[in-house]
């Protein structure tokens, strides 16, 4: 910028526009960005009373340009935020990579442009981080030198902000640095020699500051905008000139600023006059060349001047933010962690409930923010003819905003002071698909004024919440249906055997609504018994039922005395006959716990593991046939194999081994390993470490399935 790096330096640039006293975070970021020759930059510090990073300082661009991000939870999917969690500096190298790994992001700001986020950090303490970009021409790789010096210069900002604490002088927020002109521009050309000069050129010219205002505008210029220059002066030109106030035509300003690279646009001027537009970027502004056109096919309008008004450049950001980030919400508790994380920091709430109507009554379907959730949750259960605002929201549909405490007690008398502790609120009706699906309470810790244009942009977000609400309350109404028929299809418990003891775990994938087909069973048919372990292919209802029917037909075929090859090839029969297109795998084994043997037929499941008495395990490498139900034909040799007192079968489904990335051999090796480690446990113990330790719960993708048997001896 040229205030920073082509202007009176750092230090005085920094304090030229600042509060009094030491301008410590202005001064630090200007130097940082005239190192590594950035464009814009901010700081963000860490508030000591919640997890969430606020914009203390911004350089280079207009503050609006970051206006979705100026306050942010520390779980928020952006690079400050993950530079705060992961202690490092995360890189963005350009547009694809910003819509690969932040896509929220490049939706609202979907140019050219590269970007460094750092901690603010010491050994011991987080203070905050820092963002530097640069115009799209940076390389796709951050340099060495660039990543040494962005990593000094936070470290000593890190070691100034942790003086400043033990000091006890919180630092703040500082006034923003904007770019100035550079010395070198003045006394190349007379002012009057520079009119004559452009009056003389064919088209018109404009010159606007950084925040987009109109600095100079030509004679030319301002006819072909149809303005005289005094309307035209120090306004923005989507406000002075109701024919160019079209989100479109800002975007271009933006994009120019932002990539530090030339862009146009081509507008109708009405009725019938086309003129185009080139805006020339560079850290202090913009130049902008104005000529007549012909009309362009492939260029739309604006469909009608729309009233002037404030830029929509804040909300419109906002709105694209929160909208990203509902994308990614699946059930009811997503939502509310997203509002939470991405929403609750930019409007500055301190408090956040969502609450809908079921059977007649409030349903809390989560809340964030309150000291004593005692507070909220005592409107649970209440019935929907109550007279408070949040039944109010919901039954009319109407949003209420209350300033003060004081506001509140004139409306609502009977509401008790302040309940929550809280001076200011809003409701927010959520309305989807034309009925009220819930209420949205934001909660603010003091009173405060909602103007016109903040009571539009929160009751847009609103929508944007009640649809992804009505989603999520759908996707966790069939999913509990779902895994509930699951459920009611695997043994509430298992058969006690004699001689062998026994422990089984299910546990559901963690992505996606699917259900799968795993299941277990143990058959008591005397003399001997047996166990079972399968899984049937696909995720869904259809998978699910077949699961009951072949575990039906296996307890059906071991009852009537067949043998491990002739159950499965029974079974396998079976589900062929069924004609539903599905495979299963199946591993079928008859225990003789008095002779110290088990009798194993496999139909390609995965190999069972062994440990022994010793704690050396192994993994059984068994014959077998193919899965069940692709040929009818199809044999199932059995292999014998020793079961002596104290030995422990581990029979699993895939799920429990298997996840993205990771070879099975080495996740069979880790899961042999972990049971050499603790196989003398009990054994309900330690069917609860297998899985724990298995794939992390947040990522599982396929259901699991794990039955344990020991050998007793007695």
């Amino acid at each position: 910028m040229v205030g920073v790096s082509d202007g009176p330096g750092p230090a005085r640039a920094a304090a030229a526009g600042t509060p009094p006293g030491e301008p410590v975070l202005s001064v630090a970021l200007a130097a940082m960005m005239e190192e590594v020759h950035a464009h814009s930059g901010a700081v963000y510090l860490l508030r000591p009373d919640e997890p969430v990073l606020e914009m203390a300082v911004h350089a280079g661009l207009p503050r609006a340009f970051a206006a979705p991000w100026e306050r942010l939870g520390l779980g928020a999917s952006v690079p400050v935020a993950d530079a705060v969690r992961k202690r490092r500096l995360v890189w963005v190298g350009g547009e694809e990579e910003m819509a690969g790994h932040y896509p929220r992001i490049a939706v609202v700001l979907p140019y050219p442009f590269a970007l460094a986020a750092l901690p603010l950090a010491t050994a011991h303490e987080v203070y905050g981080a820092v963002f530097v970009t640069w115009p799209g021409s940076h390389p796709a790789e951050l340099s060495t030198e660039e990543r040494i010096r962005l990593t000094a210069a936070c470290k000593r900002l890190a070691l100034r902000l942790a003086r400043a604490a033990k000091e006890r002088r919180p630092l703040g927020r500082e006034r923003d640095l904007l770019a100035a002109p550079g010395p070198e521009v003045a006394g190349t050309l007379g002012s009057v020699e520079a009119a004559r000069m452009v009056a003389r050129l064919p088209y018109g010219l404009a010159s606007l500051d950084l925040h987009g205002r109109i600095g100079y505008v030509s004679p030319a210029a301002a006819t072909l905008l149809g303005k005289t220059p005094d309307e035209l002066l120090g306004a923005l030109p989507w406000i002075a000139v109701p024919w160019l106030n079209d989100p479109t035509y800002e975007d271009r300003y933006r994009a120019a600023l932002l990539s530090q690279q030339p862009t146009s646009f081509v507008a109708l001027r009405p009725p019938g006059d086309w003129l185009s537009f080139r805006l020339y970027p560079n850290l202090t502004g913009l130049s902008v060349r104005i000529g007549r056109t012909h009309p362009m096919a492939d260029v739309a309008p604006a469909a009608a001047p729309v009233e002037a008004g404030p830029s929509r450049l804040v909300t419109i950001s906002q709105v694209l933010n929160l909208a990203g980030a509902l994308t990614e919400a699946v059930g009811v508790r997503d939502v509310v962690r997203l509002v939470w994380d991405e929403l609750a920091p930019a409007v500055g709430c301190r408090a956040l409930t969502i609450a809908a109507p079921q059977g007649g009554r409030l349903h809390l379907l989560g809340h964030r923010g309150y000291d004593d959730p005692r507070a909220v949750e005592r409107w649970e259960g209440l019935p929907l003819s109550e007279r408070t605002p949040g039944m109010r929201a919901l039954s009319s549909g109407v949003p209420a905003f209350f300033e003060s405490r004081e506001q509140l007690g004139r409306l609502y008398p009977e509401r008790e002071e302040s309940p929550d502790g809280f001076a200011a609120w809003a409701y927010l009706p959520l309305i989807a698909s034309g009925r009220p699906v819930g209420t949205c309470v934001l909660a603010y810790a003091e009173p405060r004024l909602f103007p016109a244009d903040e009571r539009a942009v929160l009751t847009a977000l609103g929508g944007l919440i009640a649809q992804a609400l009505e989603r999520a309350m759908l996707y966790d109404a069939e999913h509990q249906l779902a895994h509930g028929l699951q459920q009611a299809l695997l043994p509430h418990s298992l058969a006690l055997l004699p001689g062998v003891e026994a422990a089984a775990r299910y546990l559901p994938a963690t992505h996606g609504m699917e259900i799968g087909g795993d299941f277990y069973d143990l058959v008591a048919a005397r003399p001997l018994t047996a166990a079972v372990i399968g899984d049937v292919q696909g995720h869904n209802v259809t998978a699910a039922g077949l699961m009951g029917q072949l575990r039906t037909a296996v307890r059906a075929y071991t009852a009537v005395g067949q043998g491990p090859h002739e159950v499965m090839a029974s079974t396998n029969r079976l589900l062929i006959d069924l004609g539903v297109e599905l495979f299963a795998s199946c591993l079928y084994l008859r225990l003789d716990p008095a002779a110290g043997l088990a009798v194993m037929a496999r139909a390609g499941h995965p190999p069972p593991l062994l440990r022994r008495p010793d704690g050396q395990v192994r993994v059984l490498d068994l014959a077998g046939g193919p899965l069940l139900g692709i040929d009818a034909a199809a044999a199932y040799p059995t292999t014998e194999v020793a079961l002596t007192p104290g030995s422990v079968l581990v029979l699993y489904t895939d799920g429990l081994v298997e996840s993205p990335g990771v070879d099975i051999e080495d996740a069979l090796a880790e899961l042999s390993a972990r049971l050499a480690e603790l196989g003398d446990l009990p054994l309900e113990t330690l069917a609860d470490e297998l899985v724990r330790r298995s794939v992390p719960a947040g990522a599982r993708r396929d259901d699991v399935a794990l039955l344990l048997l020991r050998a007793r001896g007695d």
